[in-house]
């Protein structure tokens, strides 16, 4: 494996020193991603010395990937603050290989308040984005559905919910194959009077918009499970706690699970019985087919995976990468925003209702 060229282009730039459990975890993530994407090269970024041996157990990963050496590691538990003035950390020089255009997008597992702030700082946000969000897809009763914000913004209002709702609706094109995603503004019920002025500012915003007949209204938690609209448009606190206590509901399931097929001689029978369903069941509600949640709304991908995930998980997380390298999701947002440019100036905040306008036209013709 020989040092970086500087001509080379990678498809994404790994992180390979964020997680609970890397750099092993990231390596042994990438060996089971370079099987799904053999033709994928990636610039793993971290400590030479801890990855070259891990790389020497894995030749899979070391056939698809370039390692480019970090100094410095920025913590689970560090400000972002701090972690902005760490120039050489393997976050940074990752993310900065997305912003120089030498690799089109980028993976961590590392601490999302740092990863956050320098997307937004280093890639920047598209033109028109206010706020980059931050989307991840959740199982349902029927497919898989797309969630945001997820973290990324505590505090929203009215414009921001919008500008989720626009970008939730690109990532349902692109990422889940769906044509005409359906739209619905989580809240503490689905009647019209509920909620404060800010959703119901954003719900009026939407109705008016050309997303309007494919904006279902208010949606109350128990839709996201029932798959009742392809895109749940939240608040960062809000989406966060709904995604941790989804997550915390599938692990109760599997325990409880094992706990009634261990119980006795019968049960042990019955699950040798029903095993393949179960098998099935276990795959489909495994969080770890869903690790990698998207910062939307940025000039380039920007994926966070989930700092306590495994091999499988992580890629996973590598696996939405690529998804959205391949269609090109980051384009798709910036050809809509640029035909919004060649009519109209783009709207200060205050002026939600001809950005949406403008947005909304264009990407309801992405298929």
């Amino acid at each position: 494996m020989s040092d970086l060229a500087k001509t080379e282009r990678f498809a994404l730039a790994i992180d390979a020193m964020g997680g609970d459990d890397a750099p092993g975890m990231v390596v042994a993530g990438l060996a089971l991603a370079a099987e799904r994407h053999p033709g994928g090269r990636f610039l793993l970024v971290g400590d030479e010395a801890r990855l070259r041996p891990l790389l020497a157990a894995h030749p899979r990963a070391r056939a698809v990937c370039t390692v480019r050496h970090a100094s410095e590691i920025i913590t689970g538990d560090m400000k972002p603050t701090v972690a902005l003035r760490l120039r050489q950390s393997s976050m940074r020089l990752a993310i900065d290989a997305v912003a120089s255009g030498e690799a089109a997008g980028v993976v961590s597992a590392g601490n999302s308040g740092a990863l956050l702030a320098l997307a937004k700082i280093v890639v920047k946000t598209l033109a028109g984005i206010d706020r980059p969000a931050m989307a991840a897809t959740v199982p349902s009763a029927r497919g898989d559905v797309v969630m945001l914000d997820l973290g990324a913004n505590v505090v929203c209002d009215s414009r921001n919910l919008v500008e989720f709702a626009v970008m939730g609706d690109m990532f349902a094109r692109t990422v889940l194959g769906i044509p005409e995603p359906t739209i619905g503004l989580l809240n503490v019920g689905s009647e019209e009077l509920k909620g404060d002025d800010r959703l119901r500012q954003a719900a009026d915003m939407l109705r008016a918009s050309p997303m309007g007949a494919r904006f279902h209204g208010f949606v109350a938690g128990h839709d996201i499970a029932a798959g009742t609209t392809d895109v749940i448009v939240t608040d960062g606190f809000t989406g966060n706690v709904a995604l941790k206590t989804g997550e915390g509901a599938l692990r109760l399931m599997g325990g409880l699970l094992r706990q009634v097929f261990t119980g006795s001689l019968m049960a042990k029978i019955a699950y040798l019985l029903a095993r393949t369903g179960l098998d099935r069941l276990r795959e489909w509600l495994d969080p770890r087919r869903y690790n990698g949640a998207v910062m939307v709304g940025l000039n380039g991908v920007v994926v966070k995976s989930h700092g306590g995930t495994d091999a499988l998980g992580f890629a996973h997380a590598v696996d939405v990468a690529m998804n959205m390298v391949t269609h090109g999701f980051t384009a798709g947002i910036a050809e809509g925003l640029s035909k919004v440019a060649e009519r109209e100036r783009l709207p200060a905040p205050g002026q939600e209702e001809s950005l949406i306008e403008g947005l909304a036209s264009p990407l309801a013709q992405a298929k």
